[in-house]
């Protein structure tokens, strides 16, 4: 005799299936997901955590489940197989948890570890935010903006290479001579002027209608990025990017108080307490937080709370690959106070199955597949798996010195 019982998640998969053999995708396309449809009410467990970490140092982190939904995060890249492996750790705790309960676990994560904070930690954290947040948009049939309450914009503006046939108009440049960076102490006038020099003839070339932030990436010593920070005034920058190192909230304020040019800080700075003090001294007016450092989708959501405070709006630093660009965007359309998104012109064609919404007049349209809004393609993530990148070092071309980079 035939089992006539069902239970509610074989019932809904049931439904999508006829609805697919029948045509009504439309109709029941909110509630369908990459790998499986679950109800929101159906019970579901995490059951596996992988890490990968790929031949340009980036970190990937992939959590499963029993209802077949997969969700994916980034991790910091600098320290790839300290992150990687932390994410594995991180299972003793979360396999056989509820993955919606994605603030709970970021707190239980969080507080869970007695040394707290800082890149390692924190990075593997975000990657696992995000991860849950894929999985939680796809349990519910939306993309992660709208578990956030819903777009507060129609679409994203993007920096990064200027282009007339993608409509970007804003990108950022490094502060550096004809031959080198800044890192001595104090640089002589010569230097100076060559800076100036260089980022005069690119305000020409590009006209006043494209926005250019200039980025001292911490490596410029206070005294000399002070006197380029001056200098460069005339020209209208868009930003200062990192004019000290974040290490020195202190600094970094004064300077804010000798420009009228905004100070623009983040991507090495981590959680609600590291923003806090930025905020609270004016060291920045424009924030630039890390998805996959500062604490994934969950904390820069808070962060964005503390900073419309103050009037300062987010540019979302991204250095990485597909999961921390979506993640950025899902974000930033779901907060009022967006500026940017760095690097939202990449493309990913070579880890993603289905191609990005274009860019388009300088702007990415929003995300709104379930989830993060974008599919992984994992033989072609596999196919680059391997060593990372060894650390970066430089040195002082006179005297053999370690600098900043």
């Amino acid at each position: 005799m035939m089992d006539t019982k069902m239970d509610r998640r074989s019932l809904f998969r049931g439904a999508i299936g006829t609805a697919g053999i029948l045509g009504l995708e439309s109709t029941f396309g909110a509630l369908r997901t990459d790998a499986a449809a679950v109800g929101p009410k159906d019970k579901i467990k995490v059951t596996k955590i992988e890490s990968f970490v790929l031949k340009n140092s980036w970190v990937f982190v992939k959590i499963s489940t029993d209802a077949g939904i997969t969700g994916w995060g980034e991790m910091l890249k600098d320290d790839a197989k300290a992150c990687a492996a932390g994410a594995l750790e991180v299972g003793h705790y979360l396999i056989g948890q509820d993955p919606t309960r994605v603030t709970h676990h970021w707190q239980a994560i969080h507080r869970g570890a007695f040394y707290r904070g800082g890149p390692v930690k924190t990075a593997i954290s975000s990657g696992i935010d995000q991860a849950l947040w894929d999985i939680t948009g796809k349990v519910y049939g939306v993309p992660v903006h709208r578990l956030l309450g819903g777009p507060t914009r129609d679409k994203t503006r993007v920096y990064g290479t200027v282009s007339e046939k993608t409509g970007v108009n804003a990108m950022k440049v490094m502060v550096r001579s004809n031959k080198r960076a800044p890192y001595k102490y104090n640089e002589g006038m010569g230097f100076v002027e060559e800076v100036v020099d260089r980022f005069k003839a690119l305000r020409e070339k590009l006209g006043k209608n494209v926005d250019i932030g200039v980025e001292f990436h911490g490596a410029v010593q206070p005294p000399t990025a002070m006197t380029i920070m001056k200098a460069l005034e005339p020209h209208h920058p868009w930003f200062y990017e990192e004019p000290a190192q974040a290490l020195n909230v202190d600094v970094m304020a004064e300077m804010a108080r000798k420009t009228h040019i905004p100070i623009a800080t983040g991507e090495r700075i981590f959680t609600k307490w590291g923003f806090k003090e930025i905020l609270e001294k004016r060291a920045a007016t424009i924030l630039q937080p890390d998805i996959c450092y500062a604490g994934g989708i969950t904390e820069l959501k808070i962060i964005a709370g503390m900073a419309e405070a103050y009037y300062s709006p987010l540019a979302p630093h991204n250095p990485q690959g597909p999961c921390s660009l979506a993640s950025s965007l899902q974000l930033a359309a779901s907060i009022p106070n967006f500026l940017i998104q760095e690097r939202g012109d990449n493309e990913y064609a070579d880890l993603l199955a289905k191609p990005l919404p274009p860019v388009v007049g300088g702007y990415r349209p929003l995300l709104t597949e379930p989830g993060l809004g974008i599919t992984i393609d994992e033989n072609k993530l596999m196919a680059q798996v391997g060593e990372p990148r060894p650390y970066r070092t430089a040195f002082d071309e006179d005297d053999g010195s370690v600098v900043d980079w």
